[in-house]
């Protein structure tokens, strides 16, 4: 009776587990560049004000990319630096390029221009990198800590020696 046979379980499937290319740090340290070009070469029609801060998030970014030489970047700082590169900050500054000279300070219906729209837009994301700069810091320390307890535990004297 073939329906009570046990049917053979079929192999395993073994998922490679290579890292994405885009995640590495050369990959994001590239992806800042490429929007810190974005940046410069909009430099003439982007308020002086909107140059400085998207080049704070920049440079956060980098500084977040080069935490990685101590130890591997977590996925949460992955993710987050390559959004932030790839897309959130260059389509601020795309979007804010997009609109008429004509209009940027000119209110909206929200009261606000365009202008301080994409300052608010550009705080925001600096807020949110000094986040993930400030969580991969601390992941640092968190590791200093775990080392000089381990330190502590391995070399000194036990409680059970005479």
């Amino acid at each position: 009776m073939p329906w009570f046979r046990r049917a053979t379980p079929p192999p395993p499937v073994a998922f490679p587990q290579e890292d994405d290319p885009a995640d590495s740090p050369e990959a994001l340290r590239s992806a800042i560049g490429g929007v810190v070009r974005l940046v410069n070469a909009s430099a003439g029609r982007l308020p002086l004000a909107a140059v400085v801060a998207a080049r704070r998030i920049t440079d956060v970014l980098a500084e977040v990319v080069a935490t990685s030489e101590v130890r591997p970047l977590d996925i949460h700082a992955v993710l987050s630096v390559r959004a932030t590169a790839v897309d959130y900050l260059p389509t601020t500054v795309r979007t804010y390029l997009a609109v008429d000279e004509s209009l940027v300070d000119v209110p909206r219906a929200s009261g606000r221009t365009p202008r301080e729209s994409l300052l608010e837009q550009l705080d925001a994301l600096e807020g949110a990198a000094l986040a993930v700069l400030e969580a991969s810091q601390q992941q640092d320390v968190d590791g200093l800590l775990t080392q000089g307890t381990f330190l502590r535990t391995k070399f000194s004297r036990s409680d059970l020696e005479v």
